[in-house]
């Protein structure tokens, strides 16, 4: 499909087909395409767990509040972040670019490109990822409030906006993940309905990751997508300056 016919392929769906199964390894590498989505300084800081197993489906059923498009879903993927992972994924891009400058960089730029790579990734990411009761983002934000009066600098810098950096990154996996099911003919349905206490317990997330999206996976059936697509129009939207 091109991608406009993707676009439009893709929609909630509330009721698949309980008769259709889906191919587990074509959903995994739908959530390997997933990783291909940018993430704010390449930190991919978050996961994704495939539920399969009819007994982890039922305990997500009622995580969900027994929406109809869990109840019927074949298989769900559950996107998180893991925001306490910082620190060894800086550690991994850094080893990683270091590397690719090693192979590609002009000799006589090496030294410099590596020095801001260690800068960027060995300083300022544990500087921006650190938490401590939210007072290391009230630190921040003063430093950031008071250094932007002298010339630009970015002022999101609290624990909470850290918070919003991980998830934006994770949601843009999500949406890839969700166009590429859309590619296969496979519908999906992402929930906003849920207790993410109870999905942790289900599935044995780790406490302090964070539940971005639940995602129930099918192929629809007769009455699954509730009716014509509707959408403000583009003039809400765009703004020309």
């Amino acid at each position: 499909m091109t991608l406009e016919q993707i676009l439009e392929h893709r929609r909630a769906v509330r009721k698949y087909d309980e008769g259709m199964e889906l191919d587990p390894e074509k959903v995994k590498e739908c959530i390997r395409l997933a990783t291909l989505a940018p993430t704010s300084s390449n930190m991919q800081l978050w996961e994704a767990y495939h539920v399969t197993d009819p007994e982890k489906l039922r305990l997500m059923a009622e995580a969900c509040l027994g929406q109809g498009s869990v109840r019927s879903c074949k298989q769900m993927v559950v996107f998180v972040t893991r925001q306490d992972k910082w620190k060894q994924h800086a550690e991994a891009v850094l080893e990683a670019n270091i590397a690719e400058i090693e192979r590609n960089s002009p000799q006589e730029r090496k030294a410099h490109r590596i020095e801001l790579q260690k800068k960027y990734y060995a300083k300022l990411m544990p500087l921006s990822y650190k938490r401590c009761f939210g007072l290391l983002g009230l630190l921040r934000k003063v430093f950031a409030q008071t250094v932007g009066l002298f010339r630009p600098i970015p002022r999101q810098v609290t624990e909470g906006d850290m918070r919003t950096v991980v998830h934006k990154s994770c949601a843009l996996a999500v949406q890839t993940f969700m166009l590429a099911m859309s590619e296969l003919g496979y519908d999906t349905c992402p929930l906003e309905g849920f207790d993410s206490l109870r999905v942790k317990h289900a599935l044995g997330l780790p406490h302090d990751c964070g539940i971005n999206m639940v995602i129930t996976c099918g192929v629809r059936t007769d009455g699954g997508v509730r009716g014509e697509r509707f959408r403000l129009p583009l003039t809400e939207f765009y703004h020309r300056v």
